[in-house]
């Protein structure tokens, strides 16, 4: 297929899509980044010389010559020569006011992928700044043992990490997404979809988040269109329905406000602007939360921009005094910043017209901040020198995503924590004295106890919302004033199902630091736990001298030099099963498909030992690995029976075990049932676990008194997580360590003396 066919080809799937209107910026009227059809070289220069900023202009048509050199026989999908979207990216960052070495890392970004060229030969023409950028925006090349969505996981870590070091390298790949987002309507359709989720999952989130709205509201915008093209355009059709209204509302608005700043002599005059709201903005109110169109209040607002801060709030009282404010919809962020330093003052208000319109108050430097974010630091001032970023608190949260990564073996994770850390709804809540911390929305407890500090996390036994106790899962609401409890037991931690509750990225991964570097027994317990679960599910029987071998890739990928390694990797948490098993059962087949499986026999009850002895006897057999069932935790004095997991030991139930009860007459298990009896005389260092379910009339202090007695007779406290009953009551389920059921008759006995306490009963897990 020639150019000229390929290129019809493309024009007729992009005709199968509506048509793309033409999207105006949040600024009256105009684009912020003005789109280019044809970026010429002759253009960038003519950008560059109307620039007040002072700019190295034969570097920067050396860079260009470099670049076209390299890329002088490549085309882009839509048949354009490949050096025009080089061009387009140096001319949004321009726009941006970036500095040379930028401009010129955008003319070369894609040489070192694309072409022949090596960083060495960059470093050598343009420097070790210019070939900084350039390798920080490159993408890593194939790896064998990724798959393709870690493969793009493992470069969205390789930006971030080279964006801890050099801000401005987000910034070009945030300009290069804009530009491919312009022009995606040439690629095929699958292509386009995949590249709008990856936008409007990463690129938007990241751009919100450093406040560079002029580009953030245009790739969510774009990526909305071709991710639902017939929502966009019925958003579309229903606000042009309102455009005459709205255009005449929010002129007579800018009027009035005019004329009343004119009375108050105001000099020099505020500049008065109106702003639409974007079309993926209206989609959220209106399909995510359910609002009809009209009910959205801040669909269209005015922006006032002062000189001083004194002067946002003077302003604001002489809009109340014009206006009647809605009551709860003003909104202080010149006091509270936003995450991304996002200041102004926001209140929506109704008019005579009895239209609701949101009013936007703030400074220049505040307007400068929310249009272009960290890049207002090149287009209005020097720029951080040499691009270092490490001192700058706004990025602190690329450092945090990067810094929680190490104790995560998946590499996928980097995309969810961005998706869910950097999420634009954010919540705010704040400690008893006052101190606002503020989280992704759906954000609980505990992530709120893991950003006030690491220990306060570790040691949490309890949490309090507006001075009520709430549950580990309770969510966060706008405003609310947390307590989180403490204890100063000794060996206290979090628990393990703190993963599945927490929300933020940051609490996950320091639950699991703390499980790695306190429990490396147990992790390797529970991981190879987990495995051997795993595999029982999907019915793979490899030899245990077989395991390490089957599992080296695995083991290599997520840097475990070892089986224990391993093990204590997906004990933790740091290894997700879920994404091993799929391949594992493939590689299975491929192993043993053809082999006959292993038979089961007296030697597959018989691995390692571990260091401590159960307390528990295997009738008809010596030295073999015994395993306390989770399911039912039995304990010294419980009736009890064995079951003879395949190479891995025996498990052992109480006798009333839902899950014995449920398989002992199953034809298939019921040979694998042994008896097993408890030691006579057992060594006092073995204990056990096991979880209480306490019912109490709810009061203050409650899980402090229990506590408290737990502590008065050395009783050790794994977990503990408390909730609110129907009828008022309060039941705390408390896992904590005994002896056997002599110890644990005598701790139920000393709880039913605390006050207010109805029932104290073994739990069934």
């Amino acid at each position: 297929m020639d150019d000229k066919e390929r290129i019809n080809a493309e024009k007729t799937r992009s005709e199968q899509l509506p048509p793309l209107p033409e999207k105006k910026s949040s600024r009256e009227n105009d684009y912020l980044i003005e789109p280019q059809e044809d970026v010429t070289i002759d253009a960038l220069i003519q950008k560059i010389l109307d620039s007040e900023k002072t700019y190295d202009l034969d570097k920067i048509v050396a860079a260009y010559e470099f670049a076209e050199h390299y890329h002088h026989d490549q085309k882009r999908e839509s048949g354009e020569p490949y050096i025009s979207h080089p061009l387009s990216v140096a001319y949004i960052l321009l726009e941006l006011g970036m500095d040379t070495d930028t401009i010129c890392a955008a003319l070369l970004h894609d040489v070192v992928e694309d072409t022949e060229c090596t960083l060495e030969e960059l470093e050598k023409k343009f420097g070790s700044d210019v070939a900084m950028l350039v390798n920080g925006v490159t993408k890593l090349g194939k790896v064998e043992i990724f798959t393709k969505e870690e493969q793009k996981a493992e470069n969205i870590r390789k930006i971030l990490l080279a964006m801890s070091e050099d801000i401005r390298v987000i910034i070009i790949k945030l300009s290069d997404r804009l530009h491919n987002m312009r022009t995606l309507k040439y690629c095929r359709e699958e292509k386009r979809r995949t590249i709008a989720h990856e936008t409007m999952n990463i690129y938007a989130p990241i751009a919100h988040r450093l406040g560079i709205s002029s580009i953030k509201d245009e790739i969510e915008d774009l990526a909305f269109y071709y991710l639902d093209p017939y929502a966009y355009m019925e958003i579309e059709e229903q606000m042009q329905l309102r455009k005459d209204d709205r255009e005449t509302l929010v002129e007579n608005i800018k009027r009035k406000i005019s004329d009343r700043l004119e009375k108050e002599n105001y000099s020099p005059m505020p500049q008065i602007e109106g702003r639409v709201k974007s079309n993926y903005g209206i989609y959220k109110k209106v399909y995510r939360d359910g609002k009809d169109i009209d009910q959205i209040y801040d669909r269209y607002a005015v922006r006032i921009i002062v000189n001083t801060i004194p002067e946002c709030y003077n302003v604001l009282g002489i809009i109340h005094d014009m206006f009647r404010p809605i009551p709860n919809r003003f909104k202080d962020y010149i006091s509270t910043p936003k995450p991304n330093m996002y200041q102004s003052l926001h209140t929506t208000v109704i008019g005579r017209e009895g239209i609701p319109f949101e009013v936007q108050i703030r400074t220049w430097e505040m307007h400068r901040m929310a249009e272009y974010g960290i890049a207002a630091h090149w287009k209005y001032k020097e720029g951080i020198k040499g691009g270092s970023s490490k001192d700058d608190n706004r990025i602190a949260w690329v450092r945090q995503i990067i810094e929680s990564q190490q104790e995560s073996n998946d590499v996928e994770e980097i995309v969810r924590a961005i998706k869910n850390d950097l999420a634009p709804e954010d919540v705010f809540a704040f400690t008893p004295k006052g101190d606002m911390i503020t989280l992704p929305k759906g954000s609980t407890v505990i992530d709120f106890a893991y950003a006030i500090h690491t220990e306060v996390g570790h040691k949490m036994c309890g949490a309090k919302a507006d001075k009520k106790m709430v549950s580990y899962d309770h969510q966060l609401v706008t405003g609310e004033i947390i307590e989180i409890l403490t204890t100063n037991i000794e060996g206290h931690g979090p628990s393990r199902s703190w993963l599945n509750i927490a929300k933020t990225n940051e609490a996950k991964s320091k639950i699991r630091s703390w499980f790695k570097k306190e429990r490396r027994e147990e992790n390797i317990y529970e991981g190879k736990t987990a495995l051997e679960r795993e595999f029982r599910h999907y019915n793979l029987r490899v030899p245990e001298e077989d395991l390490e071998d089957f599992l080296k890739l695995d083991m290599k990928k997520h840097s475990c030099e070892t089986l224990d390694d391993f093990f204590a990797a997906i004990g933790y948490g740091g290894v997700q099963l879920s994404k091993l098993m799929q391949h594992l059962k493939i590689e299975y087949t491929k192993r043993y498909s053809e082999k006959t499986q292993p038979e089961i026999t007296q030697e597959d009850i018989k691995p390692r030992s571990l260091k401590k002895k159960s307390g528990v006897i295997v009738d008809g057999i010596d030295d073999c690995v015994v395993k306390f069932a989770q399911c039912c935790n039995p304990l010294p004095g419980d009736d009890v029976i064995g079951f003879i997991t395949r190479g891995h030991g025996v498990s052992v139930h109480k006798c009333d075990c839902v899950n014995y009860l449920s398989q002992k007459d199953n034809p298939d298990q019921k040979d694998r049932w042994i008896n097993v009896h408890w030691e006579e005389t057992k060594t006092e260092s073995t204990y056990f676990k096991t979880t209480l379910d306490i019912v109490a009339v709810d009061r203050i202090g409650l899980l402090a008194d229990v506590s408290s007695a737990l502590a008065m007779i050395n009783i050790y406290i794994y977990e503990s997580s408390s909730r609110e009953l129907k009828n008022g009551n309060a039941i705390l389920s408390v896992t904590l360590s005994v002896a056997g059921m002599d110890q644990l008759n005598s701790v139920i006995s000393r709880i039913k003396k605390i006050k207010n306490v109805i029932s104290v009963e073994r739990s069934g897990r």
